[in-house]
Order: structure tokens, then sequence, then C-alpha cells
């Protein structure tokens, strides 16, 4: 990923401290930075590193002008002013990546070194173990979903048996009922506030389905007045709330029309309404590509990687859309993999004549402790998928017993509404 591309950018100026003015120009975050660059020179006035700042405050300058500080280590302190939209937006995004940037455990400054390939192995399976730790959680939550409706469809077999038994008494009486009776209307009182309460109680699980839940930077619509906030992904909604976790939308899953990635770190929801105006969310977070994976798998149909998306791509891979994508960690790996064993080895030389470039090469490309983890890593992913096709064919079974018993609840229904039409 580019760190050079803007994450977000605001029109306003800088003040320099020698000259004693204010510069126009614009101010720009990117992944590791903060940039003010001027509108008529070339190059940027200033250029702080999110590691170095101190802190992050808004202050008025001695003109009573609103401005925005920033410390930065050294006590050297920056300030900007005539943000737009306004400053608080402007701090509210900055806080909020910087401080993702210090609680966050890869914020550390690091080495300049390339990681070995064992490392960049163990990194790419890392990632495949998550991603099939989040579908684990999605498969588990269908199952009891299944579980449920098995159980509604049990009870609904149980209250046909007993419709059954009160029809045949009402088809074989001495005499003929001259209208409703009284425990016949509390009987259909007490099925209509049976029905009613089953979709509530079917609903209660489906809340506690929590995949992700990342803070981030709400607005609505092209509102411009960014806050804190937080998205939530649950197995059958998505989740907007504010900084004191009050729930601004819902999204239903099915409700869900088109979800837009603009940036790693932003996007937007949107659904759409006729007669009156859609409902649209913008988010930003520093959290969000934790997300994404979740969001491309659950709503891979409704998901578009906007054109500014590619540019934070430093080499033209294929879309995290793409149908092949999936298979990337695997064939990425394999191909370390050869690598790995197509190293080519230098012919022996005495010892006294190998170069320092020999020595370097004749070195492990995976040392026994990465091949280990590998190793430990490996199993815990066979594990995680022959857990994952048990539940699989545990399901397709559920849906089979699923499948004949709507059958045949359909079958009674029908035959005792034909029976309840003739006593009519």
């Amino acid at each position: 990923m580019n760190r050079d591309i803007p994450i977000h950018s605001w029109p306003g100026s800088y003040y320099i401290n020698g000259e004693k003015r204010w510069v126009p120009g614009t101010l720009s975050l990117t992944r590791t930075t903060l940039r003010f660059t001027s509108e008529k020179a070339e190059g940027s006035l200033a250029s702080i590193r999110l590691s170095r700042i101190v802190e992050i405050k808004m202050e008025n300058s001695s003109f009573i002008f609103s401005t925005l500080t920033v410390l930065e280590e050294g006590n050297v302190k920056h300030w900007f002013g005539s943000l737009r939209p306004n400053r608080v937006v402007v701090y509210n995004v900055l806080e909020h990546f910087w401080r993702e940037r210090l609680l966050s455990p890869t914020g550390a400054p690091r080495t300049t070194a390339q990681p070995s390939k064992g490392r960049e192995l163990i990194d790419l399976v890392s990632g495949a173990q998550r991603r099939l730790e989040d579908t684990g959680k999605v498969l588990t939550h269908q199952g009891e979903q299944f579980d449920n409706i098995m159980q509604g469809l049990d009870k609904i077999e149980s209250d046909l048996g007993v419709a059954d038994k009160l029809l045949t008494e009402l088809e074989s009486p001495p005499w003929w009922p001259f209208g409703k009776l009284p425990w016949r209307s509390q009987q259909e009182a007490k099925s209509e506030q049976t029905a009613k309460a089953q979709p509530s109680a079917s609903r209660g699980p489906g809340r506690q389905g929590v995949i992700a839940s990342i803070p981030a930077i709400v607005a609505k619509a092209r509102d411009q007045d960014l806050k804190p906030g937080s998205l939530t992904v649950l197995v059958s909604s998505l989740e907007v709330r504010d900084s004191s976790g009050r729930m601004l939308h819902c999204f239903e899953r099915a409700d869900v029309d088109d979800i837009r990635v603009h940036s790693p770190y932003e996007l937007s929801i949107r659904q759409r309404f006729i007669g009156r105006p859609d409902v649209c969310y913008r988010l930003l977070s520093a959290k969000m590509p934790e997300a994404l994976p979740v969001l491309e798998m659950q709503y891979k149909k409704k998901l578009e990687f906007m054109p500014e998306y590619s540019a934070f791509q430093t080499t033209p891979a294929t879309s995290p859309s793409d149908p092949e994508a999936g298979s990337s960690v695997w064939s990425a790996a394999t191909g370390l993999l050869q690598r790995c064993q197509e190293t080519e080895v230098p012919v022996p030389v005495p010892a006294g004549e190998l170069t320092q470039l020999q020595v370097k090469v004749l070195q492990p490309t995976v040392t026994e402790a990465e091949a280990q983890e590998l190793r430990q890593m490996l199993l815990q992913l066979k594990n995680l998928a022959l857990e994952a096709e048990t539940e699989l064919e545990r399901q397709d079974e559920t849906l089979d017993m699923l499948a004949s018993s709507t059958d045949r609840a359909t079958m009674h229904i029908d035959k005792q509404t034909r029976r309840m039409r003739k006593l009519l």
C-alpha cells in the first residue's frame, strides 16, 4: 500500500513562525504522516510523522483566531487555521488516526530491514487463519439459526396435531354450533399472541452474533460534520453508533443496497427508499482494513471498490472482490515456498575465500523457529477447516430435515384449511 497517498485532505492555512505570516494550502493525512502543502510553492511546508506527535489541540491565536495545533517531539508546535469545513471535523479525524496508531501494537517504530521469507509466510498463513475464524463464526451463527427454525417447525407440528384433534371434535358433534363459542375466541387470541412473540424471539439471538466492531469517524450522507462513533458488523446487520453508544442506524443485511469502498480506511453504506431520501453513512477508520475482509465475505455482491481505491495499492494487484482472491494466500505461499526451494547454492569453495554475499546466500531462508511456528499454524488451519466441514455437513442434514418438515407442515395446513372451510 502506498503510504504517500492522502487518506483525507482539507484546505486551510499554515503559520510560518520565522516569517510571521499565514500561508494558504492543503493539509493532508497519509498513513504515517501529516503534511501541509502550499498552493504556490512546490514541496511541503510541514511534514510531521504521526509517531512523533505528542499532542493535538484546538486553540485560539493571539487574534482570537480558531486554530488547530499539533505539538511535535522537541517542543515544536505547528499552527493550522482556516480549516474547511471546520476545525472540529479535522480534529476528530486526526485525533482518531493518531490515537489508534498509539494503541495499535504495530504503531511502534519498526526497523527498515526487509522481513524474511519465513516471516512473510507466517503473515500470509496468519491472515488466512483470521479469515477462516471469521467464516467459522458465521457458520456457527447460521447453524444456530437453523436449530431455531427446527424448533419452530416442531412447535408448528405440535400445534397442528392439537388443531387436528379439535377439528375432529367439531366435525362430529351431536349438535351444530350457531356462532363462535367463548373458548374458541380465547384460543384464537392466544394463537395470535404466540405468532407475534415468535418473530421477536427469533430476532433476539441475531443481535448476539457480533463478528467485528471498530471505532470510526461517522457522517451521514454528504454531511461534512464527521463525529466519533463506531461500526459493528453482525451476522444479520450493520450497526452505526455514536461515541456514546447510541444507535444512529441499523442496516439489516437484506436492506443494504451497496457498500462503496473509497480507500482502505473509508467506505459508505447506502440503503435506498422509494418516495423518501436514501439513508447513507460515510465511515472513516484506522481499523477499517480489519473489517473489510468480513464485509467482503458477507456483502460480496454489494461491495464496490471505487477507482480511487486503486491509488492505495503499490502494484496493480487484483481487486479484493475478485472471485479468485480467496486463493491468493495459498498461491502466494506456494510461490514463496518454490522460491525458497529453488534458491541456488554457490559452488563450494575454500572457507578462506567465501565472500560476505556467499555467506549470506548459504544461510537458510526459513529458520527452524519459523518452520516450527508455521507447522503449528498449519495444524490450527487444518483443525479449523475440519470443524467447518463438520458443521457444513451437519447443516446440510438440517436443511434436508427442514425441507421435509416444511413440506409435511404445508400439507397438514392445507388439509386442515379445507376442513375448516367445510365447517364455516
